[in-house]
């Protein structure tokens, strides 16, 4: 019996990790499709990826402003149910975007794939961190899942481009996701998607830990600014990759599958930050992490071809050794039935400031100032992480708790 409960929370844990891959990938299919969606539109070519980019813009904004929306709907009703409906609404919405006549249209189909893609992070996170343990590591796992989606995008994206059109990069895997929500409902129904029991250090987490305005500020302020250096660099680094690679090809599948290299090897960072934030105190490893960030931000800004293909790949593995940080540190602070509603706050200042981050980089490229001006501008953003590991507290949640509720002697 023990094992069968075992497997199901497994199971569900399962459901939940693909949730992150599907929300990033929905996010990013337009970052690769825009050009040939502007191209079939009549844009021309040399400014169509500029003129698209803002039909882009209120899906990333609805992405974060619905989050609490759905935080509120999920402790309402059910976790279980919010994650079956975001697999199915965020299929239905690509696949309503695939029949856009106009950019105007895309811009109201991407609107709906931000509005069902905003459930995951507040509901989905929160379901991660459940019954307390590891959570480092299983928010390390989770974000692997998360990056790999960002590293799908542009492969996938990418060879359907080259071998059908815009139009079926949004069907395929609306398809399919809709097929897997349909069988997350139907685990749901059998009974067996239960969240898992708390530990004994997670039921004496009732209220907030000591130092957690502090520590809400430090996530603050890596939200803010890593969400600005997160949204751009993965929106931005497959047209950048195109632009900048032309010494290496110019085929559109492989820069696509360039920049899937890059999200896919720097994505395993977060389960080696995972396995030491479990370990060991968060402050220094953050202020590791937030000091290589504009080091190789800007290193970026002077490169092209493979040296390019090296620093984005160093930049995006300080980028992605981040995100499961500030998660952990609100597991360690803020307790349960609070947390769905803190990380919908979160990801709406991270996902809102993302969608900024790229009305920012249009500006700068339509003003013809390149992408070593929007590097440099983003590595200027990284700095303000650096102050954020500095406000941390200098002990963790974790052990301020252990001080006010020991645990029995073995």
């Amino acid at each position: 019996m023990g094992n069968s409960i075992m497997s199901a929370q497994k199971l569900r844990l399962l459901f939940v990790n693909f949730g992150h891959f599907t929300d990033h990938l929905f996010m990013l299919i337009f970052a690769k499709a825009a050009v040939s969606a502007g191209l079939a539109f009549g844009l021309a070519a040399d400014g169509a990826y500029a003129e698209m980019i803002p039909y882009g813009v209120p899906s990333l904004i609805l992405f974060g402003a619905c989050a609490p929306i759905a935080a509120h709907m999920a402790d309402k009703w059910s976790r279980n149910a919010m994650i079956t409906v975001f697999f199915i609404g965020i299929g239905l919405a690509a696949v309503a975007t695939s029949f856009a006549q106009t950019p105007l249209h895309i811009a109201f189909g991407l609107a709906g794939v931000g509005i069902f893609a905003a459930i995951y992070h507040p509901v989905g996170i929160a379901m991660v961190v459940e019954g307390g343990g590891r959570v480092g590591w299983r928010l390390g796992i989770n974000g692997v899942w998360g990056n790999m989606g960002v590293a799908a995008a542009p492969l996938i994206t990418g060879f359907t481009l080259a071998a059908y059109d815009w139009r079926l990069a949004f069907i395929i895997p609306g398809v399919l996701s809709v097929l897997i929500g349909i069988g997350f409902a139907l685990f749901t129904r059998s009974g067996r998607a239960e969240a898992p029991e708390k530990t004994a250090r997670e039921k004496a987490h009732v209220g907030f830990a000591p130092g957690w305005k502090r520590a809400l500020i430090s996530v603050a302020l890596v939200t803010t600014a890593g969400g600005f250096v997160f949204g751009a660099m993965t929106f931005i680094i497959p047209r950048m990759f195109e632009v900048r690679m032309t010494g290496i090809t110019s085929d559109i599948a492989l820069t696509g599958t360039l920049a899937a290299a890059v999200y896919a090897v720097a994505a395993f960072a977060q389960m080696i930050v995972g396995r030491a934030i479990d370990n060991r105190r968060v402050k220094p490893i953050l202020l590791m992490i937030a000091l290589g960030q504009p080091v190789f931000i800007g290193l970026m800004a002077l490169q092209v071809d493979y040296a390019l293909f090296g620093a984005a790949l160093l930049a995006m593995t300080f980028v992605f050794g981040q995100i499961p940080i500030s998660d952990a540190v609100l597991s360690r602070y803020v307790p349960d039935e609070w947390r769905a509603k803190v990380l919908s706050i979160k990801f709406l200042l991270n996902l809102m400031v993302g969608a900024l981050a790229l009305l920012a980089a249009r500006t700068v490229l339509a003003a013809g100032g390149g992408f070593q001006s929007v590097m440099v501008m983003l590595a200027m953003a990284a700095c303000f992480i650096v102050l954020a590991a500095l406000v941390l507290p200098a002990r963790s949640g974790a052990e301020l708790d252990a001080v006010s509720h020991p645990q029995p002697a073995e």
